[in-house]
């Protein structure tokens, strides 16, 4: 477009960002401490130097912290970023430097790379009401997660979609998320990210390491145009929303990974790209101006400063009435609740402001309730508003599988909702998201395959990701043609899937697990933008057994509500006789457990009144023996049996043959659920 007859009036200090109207653009942004600001327009997106650059008038175009000024004659799609110059004064934490340009904290769309300097924000229309997409509207006691990476749920060539690693590739594969029975997709961070490029190599292949996963955030209101098949301007924008209207319109939800506890800005040795370069000292936890770093990443962010506070608060609004988010995870959620000193506040503003939110009341919010600072709040994050990812649920359930001693009584109570964590506080299973395995650790086919790390093609000598990761490699490191130790493997994997689906709780899966996604026992993947992190489909064939086991659990735990229930079992009689009471726990002898016994076979009966009239009976057996369970009396229906090979390992009711009475036999390291209708 043509520049030259561009017009400057003073703007209005709110809304921040940017705004189009039919004869022009405004620009606010905010800055406390900068002296000079500048506006600075591109024409193409790979231009280093501005087509127009226009300096703020502090005395016309500043209102208190805010810089605002009405450009006529642009439009939407405009190039831009800002230059600020102000005291370079790192002890006191000032870092303007006049010769950089900076995104807008508050920009919708970015588009360029980060890496070559070219990433760009982009004035954004604000026509995106919606008028024919509704939220889905999950109760969340009734939510399945399937966590997956945009991009690698459909890079591969197997994936066989018109638009592979995309917001559309993803669309393409809505037939399968139905097929296995999810409702909700957690997706790994969309908002644009910055630190593409790590600067060193994969020690195996050698091809230069990305940050893939995304946990690196610098645009937090614009889609990465990373995933869109076109991102020139506002494209990716609509790509991202039509995604999202294809999952609504198949009934699944959609969750964003959030990641407000630090930027890709990094430390005092990092890039100034957007927050560092507008006000450094408001952003980010400083003392005598080095970066606070309870992320692990670099730097942490200032999240109960005032400012910031609302600057969060802007954001999540704006990705639920703009972009129909459905609910958030907040990654290492704790530092939320950190003050300016880094102190863990006890009734953190923020955490609390969110749950009160008007605009974010029926959105699903998740807290990673830990950060990298030493902070672990599982079962205490954030009151009944927030559920969380219950990372001693994935602790505690892979241990009782690996056989561990003594790990019984933990095992009956992460299953039946972890009460130990969440009853004290008033708040139910629900607030429980159970998972076995995520993004960050083993696949569940490698957490049955490995004992230990292999993460050499990350890069960092193999020392980078946890060293436990409460695994079993079932006799073999590695994968291996071996008949017995793949069968104990599809075994395991089966146990795994029918303990997640089968406890109270908010069931989580990783993508890919349904069909036996390996990582090749990399357990810190966060960098490998290839076949190590994306999905191979062919695996969907060729492991069809568990895919179908998965996809029949998940069915079974809908026909049965007495596993999404939002309340404890009582788990005793209190005088009622004792067929009445709601569960109780058996030793396989069908004797009361002794719950110091460092024994662990187990089983429980949960009575017909919980769960529409259907008696359940489970039986979990994780030694290396056979072992034999008595029956109840009563006449019972053998439903899943992890030990048989499809489809007697999980049989629909009209097609049970097998009732067994009296006594029943579990082998070694399997499961079976008994049912009396």
């Amino acid at each position: 477009m043509d520049f030259s007859n561009l017009q400057v009036i003073p703007g209005r200090p709110y809304p921040m960002g940017t705004a189009v109207y039919e004869e022009g653009v405004r620009f606010t942004v905010f800055s406390r401490h900068a002296t000079r600001v500048w506006l600075a327009l591109f024409q193409r997106i790979d231009d280093m130097q501005p087509v127009w650059e226009y300096e703020f008038d502090p005395q016309k175009h500043r209102i208190g912290d805010v810089w605002s000024i009405y450009v006529k004659g642009l439009h939407a799609g405009i190039y831009y970023k800002y230059r600020m110059d102000g005291p370079s004064d790192p002890k006191n934490g000032h870092r303007f430097n006049p010769n950089v340009y900076l995104l807008d904290p508050y920009g919708k769309a970015m588009v360029g790379d980060v890496h070559k300097g070219t990433l760009k924000c982009v004035t954004v229309h604000d026509d995106m009401d919606w008028t024919d997409d509704q939220h889905p509207s999950i109760p969340l006691k009734e939510t399945i997660i399937y966590e997956t990476h945009v991009r690698g749920f459909t890079k591969h060539a197997s994936s066989a979609v018109k638009a592979p690693g995309t917001y559309q590739g993803l669309i393409e594969k809505i037939p399968h998320l139905l097929e296995l029975g999810v409702n909700a997709v957690e997706l790994l961070p969309v908002q644009e990210f910055g630190e593409n490029l790590l600067g060193r190599c994969s020690m195996v292949t050698g091809e230069e390491l990305t940050n893939y996963w995304g946990y690196n955030n610098i645009g937090f209101f614009s889609p990465s145009g990373r995933y869109a098949c076109s991102a020139i301007a506002l494209e990716h924008l609509e790509e991202f929303r039509n995604m999202v209207h294809a999952l609504h319109y198949a009934g699944i939800e959609v969750i964003l990974d959030v990641v407000f506890n630090h930027t890709s800005e990094g430390d005092e040795r990092g890039p100034s790209l957007c927050f560092r370069g507008i006000d450094n000292a408001i952003y980010y936890l400083l003392k005598d101006g080095a970066y606070l770093n309870y992320s692990g990443c670099g730097n942490t962010v200032n999240c109960n400063h005032p400012l910031v506070h609302d600057f969060i608060l802007d954001c999540l609004r704006y990705w639920v009435a703009v972009m129909h988010i459905d609910g958030f995870r907040f990654d290492l959620a704790s530092i939320l609740g950190r003050d300016q000193y880094g102190n863990v506040l006890p009734d953190p503003p923020l955490v609390r402001r969110i749950s009160e939110d008007p605009v974010l009341r029926d959105i699903k919010l998740i807290a990673e309730a830990w950060d990298a600072g030493g902070a672990y709040q599982v079962g205490s994050f954030g009151g009944v508003r927030w559920a969380e990812w219950n990372g001693k649920y994935r602790d505690d359930v892979r241990r009782y599988w690996r056989g561990d001693s003594g790990t019984r009584g933990i095992f009956a109570s992460r299953i039946t909702g972890s009460s130990d964590l969440y009853q004290n506080a008033g708040r139910t299973p629900e607030h429980s998201i159970n998972f076995i395995t995520c993004h960050d650790g083993f696949t569940l086919r490698d957490l049955v395959s490995y004992n230990r790390k292999h993460n050499e093609a990350n890069g960092e000598s193999n020392r980078d990701g946890q060293d436990e990761n409460v695994s079993f490699n079932c006799g073999f490191e590695g994968e291996t043609a071996d008949p017995e130790v793949n069968a104990l493997r599809l075994r395991m994997q089966k146990n795994f899937m029918a303990t997640l689906f089968l406890s109270l709780g908010v069931p989580m899966i990783l993508g890919g697990d349904e069909f036996g996604r390996i990582q090749k026992g990399n357990n810190n993947a966060y960098c490998q933008d290839n076949d190590i992190s994306w999905y191979d489909w062919t695996l969907l064939d060729k492991n069809c057994e568990l895919f179908r086991f998965t996809r029949e659990i998940i069915s079974f735990r809908g026909k049965n509500p007495v596993f999404g229930r939002c309340r404890y079992f009582k788990g005793e009689s209190n005088g009622v006789p004792v067929e009445a009471t709601d569960l109780l726990w058996f030793d396989p002898a069908g004797g009361n457990v002794d719950w110091s016994d460092h024994a662990t076979p187990l089983a429980c009966r949960i009575h017909p009144k919980e769960n529409r009239d259907v008696g359940v009976y489970m039986m979990f057996n994780n030694t290396e023996e056979t072992i034999t369970f008595v029956v109840p009396p009563g006449r019972w229906f053998e439903r899943i049996n992890t030990a048989l090979p499809s489809p007697k390992d999980i049989v629909p009711f009209h097609e049970i043959a097998n009732s067994p009475s009296g006594t029943m036999e579990l082998e070694p390291r399997s499961m079976a659920v008994l049912t009396t209708v």
